[in-house]
């Protein structure tokens, strides 16, 4: 039908992760999102089965931002035919290919992955090729009825909402919401004129710290691991949630806020990412920018060292206590900080801190619900280490600033879809909305596919809320 567009929920559905969605509308086939489906390990086995589509008649992908669970099978999409164009903010498709080298070092690890069929470098440059950044808000035309732009979701450097505008009704895809405001960042554009939307829900169900509380926490924990004269372990996200630790760390050693001990940032790829940061510094909020203006390193002070190579890395293990290690991953399935939990969880002394979202069946996820023994690096380690967790440094908006955050389109939105929540906060989400803003919501299924009436209209501008973002 000219006069309707279809939406497949082909990933992202009953699990935060493996977000991928079919767009079709005005003869095109659109995906928003290509991402790994991350639980236990790094890359679920679920990940190298056949997409439910043929990719090869795939016309245009969409990437929200950076993230390995919204652009990890990128490469294995190539494998099975795309050729397609490949669009997201320039901030993007510059950090695409450090992720996605990454993962590939990561997951070589493990022979059962047959990394060949899709994270060969070759798929990985075919990838970049076929790749063209956008500033936010400039328009993309699709077709004479079919338009796009990204609006700035707040979350991650060059992270966008993805609004399609046909026959006039706009549809909006959120990717991940940033939890604004943040450190560094400018807060996610608040939207007003809707018609249908497809939200995250990670946070559906339960709301953060204040930022006040987060960075009192954050001193208190250090603090106390001084006081000990532990190691305290800070799983991080190599992008962005370490970039925004270290400008939190850095304000508190300028400050005199916490005692004088070594810092590690122990990840290759977070290391390598910050010179991303530095290079498109226009994409950092006011705050942010001043502070590169002056310091010229917006992620450097007394005490930090960055560990680039694997014999550095090893040798932090002599240096003496107290002392801060932060290495990814964030949910203790890959990289670093494995070693480090393996080293240091046994010692009651020593206290893992835990920032990010911990994706059910994640070692992260099980140590944060208590269990004494976990699998890390093939061994059964005993966790007697402190825990800690701070979800202030969430990158993801709570529950209050999702409802927040739709509010703003109640009067035109017809239809929200929520969706990358575990299913309890998508549907805490869902009943949230439909209470609180009298909204027609829904947390689809995978594999599920709706029709989203679109009738010509003339009203094609996007409408962003010029309101005091901190008010």
């Amino acid at each position: 039908m000219d006069d309707s567009a279809k939406i497949t929920f082909h990933g992202g559905t009953g699990t935060v992760t493996g977000a991928n969605f079919l767009l079709e509308a005005d003869g095109k086939k659109i995906l928003v999102d290509c991402g790994l489906t991350q639980g236990v390990r790094l890359a679920d086995d679920i990940n190298w089965d056949p997409f439910p589509y043929d990719p090869k008649e795939i016309d245009f992908l969409f990437i929200t931002h950076a993230h390995v669970d919204h652009l990890g099978r990128v490469p294995k999409l190539i494998h099975e035919g795309f050729r397609g164009r490949i669009y997201s903010t320039g901030p993007t498709k510059s950090l695409a290919p450090l992720m996605l080298e990454d993962t590939a070092g990561i997951l070589e690890k493990n022979k059962d992955f047959h990394l060949d069929k899709i994270y060969s470098p070759e798929n990985i440059r075919a990838a970049i090729t076929l790749w063209e950044g956008f500033e936010y808000h400039q328009e993309i035309q699709i077709t004479e009825k079919l338009k796009v732009s990204f609006l700035d979701a707040g979350h991650i450097m060059g992270s966008a909402m993805i609004c399609f505008v046909f026959n006039g009704k706009k549809i909006l895809f959120t990717g991940d919401l940033g939890n604004s405001p943040s450190p560094i960042l400018p807060d996610t554009e608040k939207i007003t004129d809707i018609d249908y939307l497809i939200m995250e829900s990670v946070y559906g169900d339960r709301n953060h710290e204040s930022k006040g509380d987060r960075k009192k926490f954050l001193e208190q924990t250090i603090e106390d691991n001084y006081k000990r004269k532990g190691v305290l372990l800070i799983p991080t996200f190599s992008l962005e949630r370490s970039q925004e630790l270290l400008f939190e760390l850095n304000s508190l050693v300028e400050n005199d806020r916490i005692p004088v001990m070594p810092i590690f940032l122990d990840s290759p790829l977070a290391i390598r990412l910050t010179e991303v940061f530095k290079r498109y510094k226009e994409y950092l909020n006011e705050a942010a920018q001043k502070v590169m203006s002056k310091d010229k390193y917006l992620f450097d002070f007394p005490g930090l060292h960055s560990t680039l190579h694997s014999d550095e890395s090893r040798k932090i293990n002599e240096v003496p206590n107290p002392k801060v290690i932060i290495a990814g991953s964030g949910m203790s399935s890959g990289g670093r900080i494995v070693h480090h939990e393996k080293q240091y969880l046994p010692d009651p002394n020593n206290t893992l801190l835990l920032i990010g979202y911990q994706a059910v069946g994640s070692p992260g996820r099980l140590i944060q619900e208590g269990v004494k023994t976990v699998r890390i690096v093939g061994e059964y380690i005993t966790v007697r280490a402190r825990v800690v967790t701070i979800s202030g440094y969430s990158g993801h908006k709570d529950s209050d600033g999702l409802l927040d955050f739709v509010s703003l389109m109640q009067d035109s939105v017809k239809k929200v879809f929520a969706v990358m929540g575990e299913p309890k906060s998508s549907m805490f989400l869902v009943q949230k909305l439909r209470d609180n803003l009298a909204i027609d919501a829904s947390a689809p299924e995978e594999g599920e596919s709706v029709v989203l009436p679109c009738p010509v209209v003339h009203n094609e501008n996007i409408n962003i809320a010029k309101i005091n973002e901190h008010a």
